[in-house]
């Protein structure tokens, strides 16, 4: 490759650059659950697809980037992968299949799930696999996230979680799990782990563990998919949670300024996007209306109270305590308790909050701390204060959250 083209351009260029790793990030969880799909084999699949994506950083800054890269990287990927079968001498049946599928492009039956990163999600949460793998392996699957990124979400470490990847690919493996098309019968049973696997990767998109502050791709991937469950399965649940995840989008433009966190209380709201806000109320008005709602409709409906104030000021805290206090009935976790005691800040005062938050048992998580650090300076207890946000500080490695926690801490002065 000539000096100032190729891989040296995307070095000169930071903006092209840029572009490049915009396209793979997007395009990335399609291309893998599509060679998954055709290959029967997560291993080969990520490989091919790692190969192909190095292929495009070199030949994409000479060559130009391609109309439909998605495509070019499928094909490029399946081609890798074809080349390793036959330079491994693989000939077992599982990857004759393989070479027949790619080489002829016959198609292959997907059974109630066509679309294949919801059927890979479908297959990822199979039983035979621990709920935290299942969410695990999907996000490093389908999310194309790093081990260390997955690890620091999760609060293990980075060899914890390689190892809990690892297993997970081993027990699919050994249990021919990728082979099974799901049956309409697994969609119901593997409904909830599902859910619960979209939710986790909307909220990586939404304020990623690590790096930039927001993952565009990945929240958006996780409201297209939940669209595509809702189409599959009627359930109000559903309907909750792509309430819930609407209604977040809907702050995303208000969410960073200048490359620092705001939180909800100082967004611009005029910038939130008001046929997601006014989307996400229907549905949830919808889901109420049914009656016996669910976590997800719950969380929907706090969220509907927030969106629906013009200003924070407007707030109905009232509302968000009670309807907090129906989620602790039907789902009781220390993570509702710790917002139901932000709530309360406001309706009893910063005392009374931080004697709730204190009882809680989260020493390592994230937004515990944060939120000690915010009502012990509203008390103004400085010192533990800026204790409270330096530990904070200490377990983000998002960039425009740890540049709002650092003002926060220095705003306390000496």
């Amino acid at each position: 490759m000539s000096p100032g083209t190729g891989s040296d351009r995307a070095a000169l260029d930071p903006q092209f650059a840029e572009q490049i790793s915009g396209i793979v990030r997007a395009e990335h969880g399609r291309v893998v659950a599509t060679l998954i799909r055709r290959l029967g084999d997560i291993d080969l699949a990520e490989d091919a697809v790692a190969e192909a994506l190095v292929t495009a950083l070199e030949r994409w800054p000479a060559d130009g980037i391609p109309p439909n890269p998605g495509a070019w990287l499928t094909t490029t990927a399946g081609n890798k992968a074809i080349d390793r079968i036959r330079r491994e001498g693989k000939r077992d049946l599982k990857h004759k299949e393989a070479l027949d599928m790619i080489d002829d492009s016959l198609p292959e039956p997907t059974g109630p799930v066509a679309d294949d990163r919801l059927r890979l999600i479908f297959i990822c949460c199979h039983p035979a696999l621990a709920p935290e793998n299942r969410i695990a392996l999907t996000l490093r699957l389908l999310g194309g996230l790093t081990v260390a990124e997955i690890a620091r979400a999760f609060l293990v470490p980075e060899t914890t979680m390689a190892q809990r990847i690892t297993r997970s690919k081993q027990k699919i493996k050994a249990a021919n799990i990728p082979y099974q098309v799901p049956r309409e019968a697994d969609l119901v049973e593997r409904l909830a782990g599902v859910l619960a696997v979209l939710y986790l990767i909307f909220n990586e998109g939404y304020l990623a563990s690590a790096g930039e502050g927001l993952r565009e791709d990945l929240s958006a991937e996780a409201i297209r998919l939940t669209r595509q469950v809702g189409s599959l399965i009627r359930s109000p649940e559903i309907d909750g949670l792509l309430a819930l995840m609407l209604l977040t989008e809907a702050r995303r433009d208000a969410r960073i300024a200048d490359g620092v966190l705001v939180t909800l209380d100082r967004q611009d709201r005029s910038r939130w996007d008001a046929d997601l806000v006014d989307e996400g109320h229907a549905l949830v008005r919808r889901c109420l209306a049914a009656g016996r709602p669910g976590p997800y409709q719950l969380q929907a409906a706090i969220n509907a109270v927030h969106t629906d104030a013009l200003d924070a000021s407007l707030t109905d805290w009232r509302q968000i305590v009670q309807l907090y206090d129906q989620l602790l009935v039907i789902q009781p976790s220390p993570i509702a308790e710790l917002n139901r005691a932000v709530a309360v800040a406001e309706l009893d005062g910063p005392d009374v909050a931080l004697a709730l938050v204190e009882r809680l048992d989260l020493p390592d998580y994230h937004p515990a701390l944060v939120a000690r650090a915010e009502l012990l300076r509203r008390l103004d207890r400085r010192t533990e204060a800026r204790a409270a946000y330096d530990a904070a500080l200490a377990l983000s490695a998002n960039e425009a959250e740890r540049a709002h926690l650092v003002r926060r801490r220095e705003s306390l002065g000496s």
